[in-house]
C-alpha cells in the first residue's frame, strides 16, 4: 500500500465557512463550486482546481434563510449551472461569469411559508438516445423543419431588428471590477410572470424570425462559423426534487414539463435515464430520510419520444419570444410619447407650454380666468395678438429658437417613433405569432395532439386578439402619420408668429406663412391639449369586430370572380374612389398594451397546459416500498447508517442496470462496518432483483502484521473500479484520504428468496449486519490501496467531492469548520518536485 500516493494541488484557506456539495466538480472541467454564507445570504462561488476563485455571486433576500442554495447540477454541454434553492426556486446561470440566465417556474400548490416544501435534490442526466443521421446531407440546412410548417414559413422572412435587452445592463461595480475577480449579485428577473413563467426551450432568436442583438462583449474569431454546435443539452433532462413527493422535470434544463406527485413525505435520492425516456428516481420514503427504498421507482415517459413534443415546444418558444419582442415594443411606444422613470414623454410638452402662456396671463397680466386658447384662436383667425400672447412670443425660453427646436424635435422623434414601430415591429411581430397560432389551432383539431389539451376556443380567442392587434396598430401608424403634419403645421405657425411679433421692420417682408389655418386648429383642438394617441395606451381591453371598423366581410373565390366579371363588362358602373361614408369610430377602444397583456395571457395558458403532456402521459410504476414509515416492520431496532453511497452503472442492455451501495454502519462493540452491496437488476420484467452479493468490509487498516482500527469520515464511489474513502485513525488526528477498490472485493450471492422481503436500503443493512453476527458472513479489512495524509482537517467531520471522469480524476476535502479546503490530484504520482508547490491561502481581499 503506498502511504504516499497523491498530489496536493491547493491547499486554499477561505475567508468564510462555506459547504461542499457532492456535484461540486465540473465533469468535463478543472472547476469546482463552493457555497457560503454571510449576512443571511448564500453565494455560490466558482473555482479553479489550483485555488482561483473566478467568480462569485450572492443570493439576495427579504427575509431570513431565503434563497439557500440546496444544491446544484451541471448542464450536460458544461456551461451552464442548476441552482436549487429554498425557498423552492431553480435558477440557471452560465459558467463564464455565473450571470442568472433564468429563472425556471416550479408549480407548487398554494402554502404557507412554514409548509412550504423544500426541494432535496436536482439532476440533469443527457439523453442516451443516439441521433441518427440521414445518409443523405441536408443540402438545404432545414435543421429538422418540416416544410410548409409555420417556422419554415418564418426561416424565410426578413429579421425584425433587436431592441434593447435591459438583462444586459452592467453596474458601475461590474463595469470596473477587475478581469478574474468579479463578484456580482444575481440579477432579479425584470420580465413580467407572465413571460418568465411561459415554458420555452433555449432562446432561438433566428427561428421566430428575430435579429440577435449585439454585445459589445461578444469578440468574434475566424473561423467561428463553422464550429459545431454543441447539443448534448439537446433531449436532456433537468429533474428537481422536494420533500412533499413533488418531482418538477424540465427538458433541456428549460422547457418546464410541470411537476409530477409520487407520494408525501417522500424525495429521490438519485436520479437516471435510460435510452428509452424512463426515468428511474430511486425514492425515500420519509421526511427526515431513514427509509430509502431499495428498487427505484419508475416513471416512463412515452410522449416524450414522440416528435409531437418538441414540435409544441419550438412552437411555444417562439411564440414567447416574439410575445416578449412585441411587449417591449409596446413599452417602448410608450415611454416615448408619456415618458417613463429615466425619459421624459413628448406628451407633456405641448400642456406645458399652453400651461406657461397661462401662468402668463394670471401672473403678470392679472386676468382672473385666463383661457389661453381663445387668445390662440384669435390670432390663428384675425392675425392679431392679445398683450399677455404678444408678450410670451416676444420673450420666454419656450419662445427661444433653441426651445422650438428641442419641442419640434421631440414630438417627432416620437411621432415617427409610433409610426415605424408599429407598422416596421409591431404589426409584423404580431403576424408571426398569428401564424404559429394557426398552426397550433390545426394541432388541436388531430387526434395525435389529443394529450397535449388544446382547447381550439382559447386559441381562436387569441387568435381574435392577435387580429386586434395588427388593426389598433396599422390604426396608431397612420393617426402618428397624420399628428405629425398637423403638428409640424403648428410648429410652422408658431415660428412665424414668433418671428411676426419680434420683427422690427415691415411686417410684408417677412417670408409668407407655410402653414394650413385648418391644419393648425384642428391640431389646437384636438393635439395641443387632449390627443388622440393617449387612447392608444389607454382605457380598457378593446372589444371590437370588423363589422364596427366597416371591414367587408371576405368574399369567396367564385363571388370574387363573379364581381370582377360584372365590372369589365360595365365598366361605368365601377368608380373610384368609391362614395363611401366616414364613420366615427371614436366611441371604440384601442388600448395596445392592456391588448398584448392579454394575448400574452391567453397564449402563456394555452402553452403552459399544453407543456404538461410528457407528465400528463406518464406511466409511474412505484418500488414496492409505498407504504409509510411506521408501518415498515423492521427486524431489529438499530440505528440510522451515517451515509449511504450509491454507484449505479446502466447497461448496454435493455432495462437493466448493476448497482452498488455503500453503507457506512454506526459504530458497535464489535467496530464499524462498511457494507457493499452489488446488485444486478432488469425492471419491467416479471422478477424484480435478478442478483444481489455483498461484501462487509471491515474498518481496519493493515500495516504490516498490524491491523489498525480506523473511523471512515466521508466515502464517494470515485469510478467503476475504486471508491474514495477519508478516515482518521485516532480522534483527534491526522486525517487519510485513500482508495478502495470495491469492484474486485469478494461478493457473497445472496438467494432471491431471501432478500425478496427486503424492501429498503436500511433493511439491506440491518439484514447483513445479522447475517455476520449469525457467522454467515465473515468481513474483510478495507482493501486499502493507495492512501495520502492530508494537512489539516484533524479533527471533526468532513465533506468530500471527488470527479472520477478520465483526464479530471481529482478529489477535494473540506473540514468541520467549513474553512479549509485541499484538493488533490487522485491519478498524479508524487516526485520530487512536489515539495515546491505552496500552499494557496484565498482571503476575501484577495479574490473580491
Amino acid at each position: 500500500m503506498d502511504s504516499d500516493a497523491f498530489i496536493s494541488l491547493a491547499n486554499i484557506r477561505l475567508p468564510t465557512s462555506s459547504r461542499l456539495l457532492p456535484s461540486s466538480w465540473c465533469p468535463d472541467k478543472d472547476l469546482f463550486l463552493l457555497v457560503s454564507r454571510s449576512a443571511g445570504r448564500d453565494k455560490l462561488s466558482l473555482w479553479k482546481m489550483q485555488g482561483a476563485k473566478k467568480w462569485e455571486v450572492t443570493f439576495d433576500s427579504d427575509q431570513p434563510g431565503a434563497k439557500e442554495v440546496v444544491d446544484v447540477a451541471w448542464s450536460p454541454d458544461g456551461t451552464s449551472i442548476a441552482v436549487a434553492h429554498h425557498p423552492p426556486a431553480i435558477t440557471l446561470h452560465t459558467i463564464e461569469d455565473g450571470r442568472q440566465q433564468i429563472l425556471l417556474p416550479i408549480d407548487l400548490p398554494q402554502a404557507s411559508a412554514s409548509k412550504m416544501p423544500r426541494l432535496k435534490g436536482i439532476w440533469w442526466t443527457q439523453s442516451p438516445r443516439r441521433q441518427t443521421r440521414s445518409t443523405m446531407p441536408d443540402l438545404f440546412k432545414r435543421r429538422n423543419v418540416i416544410v410548409g410548417s409555420a417556422h419554415s414559413i418564418l426561416r424565410g422572412q426578413p429579421l425584425l431588428d433587436p431592441l434593447h435587452d435591459e438583462l444586459q445592463a452592467l453596474s458601475s461595480s461590474e463595469l470596473f471590477a477587475f478581469q478574474g475577480s468579479s463578484t456580482r449579485t444575481a440579477a432579479k428577473n425584470s420580465q413580467p410572470d407572465v413571460i418568465s413563467s411561459w415554458p420555452s426551450l433555449t432562446p432561438d432568436l433566428l427561428a421566430a424570425s428575430l435579429k440577435q442583438a449585439k454585445s459589445g462583449k461578444q469578440v468574434s474569431r475566424p473561423g467561428e462559423e463553422f464550429d459545431e454546435s454543441n447539443e448534448a443539452n439537446t433531449g436532456s433532462s433537468l429533474v428537481a426534487s422536494d420533500h412533499a413527493g413533488n418531482s418538477h422535470c424540465f427538458l433541456d434544463g428549460r422547457y418546464s414539463l410541470g411537476s409530477l406527485s409520487l407520494g408525501e413525505s417522500c424525495f429521490a435520492t438519485s436520479l437516471h435515464q435510460d435510452s428509452e425516456r424512463t426515468l428511474l428516481l430511486f425514492m425515500t420514503f420519509s421526511s427526515d430520510g431513514t427509509v430509502t427504498s431499495l428498487d427505484p421507482c419508475l416513471v416512463r415517459l412515452p410522449f416524450l419520444q414522440m416528435r409531437y413534443l418538441r414540435d409544441l415546444a419550438k412552437v411555444s418558444s417562439s411564440t414567447k419570444e416574439l410575445t416578449w419582442y412585441a411587449m417591449r415594443v409596446v413599452k417602448e411606444m410608450r415611454a416615448a410619447w408619456f415618458g417613463s422613470d429615466t425619459q421624459s414623454g413628448a406628451r407633456e410638452l405641448g400642456p406645458k407650454w399652453l400651461r406657461a402662456f397661462e401662468a402668463r396671463q394670471r401672473d403678470q397680466f392679472g386676468e382672473l380666468e385666463p383661457n389661453p386658447m381663445v387668445d390662440l384662436t384669435y390670432l390663428l383667425v384675425t392675425g392679431r395678438t392679445s398683450d399677455p400672447l404678444s408678450d410670451y412670443l416676444g420673450s420666454g425660453e419656450q419662445m427661444s429658437e433653441r426651445g422650438i427646436l428641442k419641442w419640434d424635435q421631440t414630438v417627432s422623434e416620437a411621432l415617427v417613433k409610433l409610426r415605424d414601430y408599429s407598422e416596421k415591429r409591431l404589426i409584423p411581430a404580431c403576424q408571426r405569432i398569428h401564424l404559429l397560432l394557426e398552426e397550433t389551432l390545426g394541432w388541436s383539431q388531430l387526434p395525435e395532439y389529443a394529450f397535449c389539451a388544446l382547447k381550439t376556443d382559447d386559441i381562436r380567442t387569441s387568435l381574435t386578439l392577435a387580429r386586434s392587434i395588427i388593426i389598433c396598430a396599422s390604426w396608431l401608424g397612420a393617426t402618428a402619420r397624420r399628428e405629425l403634419i398637423r403638428f409640424r403645421d403648428f410648429l410652422n405657425w408658431v415660428r412665424y408668429e414668433i418671428a411676426r411679433a419680434n420683427s422690427t421692420t415691415d411686417v410684408h417682408a417677412l417670408p409668407p406663412p407655410r402653414h394650413d389655418p385648418l391644419e393648425v386648429n384642428d391640431y389646437l383642438m384636438s393635439g395641443l391639449v387632449v390627443s388622440s394617441i393617449d387612447r392608444w395606451f389607454m382605457g380598457p381591453v378593446p372589444h371590437f369586430s370588423e363589422d364596427d371598423l366597416r371591414i367587408p366581410n371576405t368574399r369567396d373565390l367564385e363571388t370574387s370572380i363573379q364581381v370582377a366579371r360584372e365590372t369589365l363588362e360595365n365598366p361605368r358602373s365601377f368608380s373610384w374612389p368609391p362614395n363611401v361614408k366616414m364613420q366615427d369610430l371614436s366611441r371604440l377602444d384601442r388600448n395596445l398594451d392592456a391588448l398584448m397583456q392579454e394575448l400574452a395571457t391567453h397564449c402563456q395558458k394555452i402553452f403552459s397546459e399544453a407543456s404538461k403532456t410528457a407528465l400528463r402521459s406518464a406511466v409511474v410504476v412505484p418500488p414496492p416500498l409505498t407504504i409509510p414509515e411506521h408501518a415498515v416492520e423492521k427486524p431489529a431496532p438499530i440505528e440510522a447508517p451515517a451515509f449511504i453511497r450509491e454507484q449505479t452503472i446502466l447497461s448496454s442492455q435493455e432495462h437493466s442496470f448493476l448497482q452498488y451501495l455503500a453503507i457506512q454502519t454506526p459504530h458497535a462493540s464489535e467496530g464499524s462496518h462498511l457494507c457493499l452491496l452489488r446488485m444486478t437488476r432488469q425492471y419491467g420484467v416479471s422478477e424484480s432483483r435478478d442478483e444481489t452479493a455483498v461484501a462487509i468490509l471491515q474498518c481496519l487498516r493493515q500495516v504490516g502484521d498490524e491491523a489498525q482500527p480506523l473511523h471512515i469520515l466521508d466515502a464517494e464511489f470515485f469510478d467503476e473500479q475504486d471508491m474514495i474513502v477519508v478516515y482518521r485513525l485516532d480522534d483527534p488526528g491526522p486525517t487519510f484520504i485513500a482508495t478502495v477498490d470495491y469492484a474486485n472485493v469478494n461478493y457473497r450471492s445472496l438467494g432471491s428468496e431471501t432478500v425478496r422481503d427486503i424492501k429498503s436500503r436500511e433493511e439491506a443493512m440491518n439484514d447483513v449486519l445479522q447475517r455476520m453476527r449469525n457467522g454467515e458472513l465473515s468481513p474483510v479489512p478495507l482493501p486499502i490501496n493507495q492512501t495520502r495524509a492530508l494537512s489539516g482537517c484533524r479533527e471533526g467531520r468532513v465533506t468530500l467531492s471527488v470527479n472520477g471522469r478520465v483526464g479530471r480524476r481529482v478529489a477535494c476535502v473540506l473540514d468541520d469548520a467549513g474553512l479549509i479546503l485541499e484538493v488533490l490530484d487522485m491519478e498524479g504520482e508524487v516526485d520530487e518536485e512536489e515539495g515546491d508547490i505552496s500552499q494557496i491561502s484565498e482571503t476575501a481581499d484577495a479574490t473580491s
